[in-house]
């Protein structure tokens, strides 16, 4: 629970300076120099949600991903056996996509073992299974591995540290050898014990202010700043995150704070600070369970369905490639097309339900707002309303603009652009009502645009 002073103190100074949170020690300085300058994205793409996959549904998310300036899909994998069967399909259909579409591990070492030196050469035996591969991303012409999380894992070796390094990374040299950047759960003042172990680091809670302290935001500026040792820098840019399992499942129940437009001044953000951030990592394309993918909803849920069901989120995916362009070449592209974004929550934040897992931790966070991007191509006139009697009207230059109005309970939403007299750009999405009396708590956002 927050004090409500501190609560809304706080909201203001994020409102301004928001979700700058690099910690300025979150790069590696492992003794390899970075040769590398091109800029990637890639998208993080859990495959324990797409045990009915085929390569055709492999194929289709490549194309989709591929088609919207992602460059990558990191392959979170666990412990099931049946994970690295669809591993190998969706190689299999990047390799057949006709497309320049790269796939790297991501192993996920809270599901994974990593207490043996057989636990590590099973790591090994799956990376040297498509070191050779076509589609497999590589970074300085090395094959690219990544992790979310492994800071306990010590492979039978007396620290982590060693473990990482004797049992995994020097296992894998000559034509093998692969930059390590893993998402290592640690003080970043510790990172320097892993100079050797690691060619760069990936800050996987950089994609949302995870903290209310202020200076966390304020500070993040300087993380962006080469350390003098060019180690590569993968940060993180996501859209929202909720989740709502209870006791009697994975027992996960909060938000992070993803209003204010988290999106789209995260990715600001990094556009801002590119010539410090070598890799964008989208977190993520496909985890339903935690309502932060930008994918279509297909695959199997993680008994998620009652708070992802029908809230689709391909706006987000929609209007990725213009700031894809942006971080990659260091400008903004020309709109040539006028569009409206619009989202929000499906009940008040204070809402009560009768709902046995209760609201998630952190909620009063969320503001009842509903939330819009507009990209004009030209001088305009935006109207956002949420009911016959709530409606605002602002005028925006040509580019990309930030908006927000009160949610109206009972409501709905709707945006239009004009100029000159004529409707430019509509949206008035079907399937969303402000539902003052939920039956089920869900703060997970139904995101609609214009297309």
């Amino acid at each position: 629970m927050f004090p409500a002073a501190l609560l809304f103190s706080t909201l203001a100074v994020l409102a301004n300076a928001l979700y700058l949170n690099e910690s300025p020690e979150a790069r590696s300085s492992q003794q390899v120099k970075r040769q590398s300058t091109t800029k990637y994205v890639v998208a993080h793409h859990i495959v324990g949600n797409t045990y009915p996959y085929t390569v055709d549904d492999w194929a289709n998310d490549i194309e989709l991903a591929s088609s919207h300036g992602i460059d990558a899909f990191a392959l979170n994998v666990g412990s099931l056996s049946w994970e690295f069967d669809r591993v190998a399909d969706a190689y299999k259909a990047a390799q057949n996509s006709g497309t320049n579409f790269k796939l790297f591990f991501s192993f996920d070492m809270t599901a994974l073992p990593c207490a043996t030196a057989q636990d590590a050469a099973a790591l090994v035996g799956h990376v040297t299974d498509y070191v050779s591969h076509p589609s497999q991303f590589k970074y300085d012409g090395l094959v690219f591995v990544s992790t979310f999380a492994g800071e306990s894992c010590t492979f039978g070796q007396s620290s982590v540290v060693q473990g990482w390094q004797t049992q995994f990374v020097d296992k894998l040299t000559g034509s093998n050898s692969i930059y390590f950047v893993p998402s290592f759960f640690v003080d970043p003042g510790t990172f320097s014990t892993y100079n050797d172990v690691m060619n760069g680091a990936f800050n996987w809670n950089s994609g949302w202010p995870i903290s209310l302290t202020t200076d966390t935001y304020i500070s993040g500026i300087a993380a962006m700043s080469n350390d003098g040792h060019n180690r590569a820098y993968m940060a993180a840019v996501s859209p929202w995150f909720f989740t709502h399992y209870g006791p009697d499942t994975y027992n996960k129940n909060w938000i992070y704070l993803a209003d204010w437009h988290l999106y789209p001044r995260r990715w600001q953000n990094l556009v801002s600070l590119r010539d410090s951030v070598d890799i964008v990592e989208i977190v993520t394309w496909n985890d339903y369970g935690e309502s932060h993918y930008i994918g279509p909803i297909e695959g199997a849920q993680p008994m998620s369905e009652a708070w992802v069901n029908g809230f689709d989120h391909q706006g987000w995916l929609d209007m990725t490639p213009y700031f894809i362009t942006a971080f990659k070449t260091g400008s903004y592209p020309t709109i040539t097309k006028d569009k409206i974004y619009l989202w929000a929550r499906p009940h008040p934040r204070n809402a009560t339900a009768s709902d046995p897992v209760g609201p998630p931790t952190s909620y009063q966070l969320d503001q009842d707002q509903l939330w819009a991007v507009v990209m004009t191509t030209a001088s305009s006139t935006v109207t956002l309303s949420t009911s016959s009697t709530n409606s605002k009207t602002f005028s925006v230059n040509a580019g990309l603009s930030l908006l927000n109005i009160p949610l109206t309970p009972g409501g709905s939403m709707s945006g239009t652009v004009t100029r000159n007299g004529q409707t430019v750009a509509s949206l008035s999405p079907t399937g969303y009502t402000f539902n003052p009396n939920p039956s089920s708590y869900n703060y997970n956002a139904f995101v609609a645009y214009s297309t």
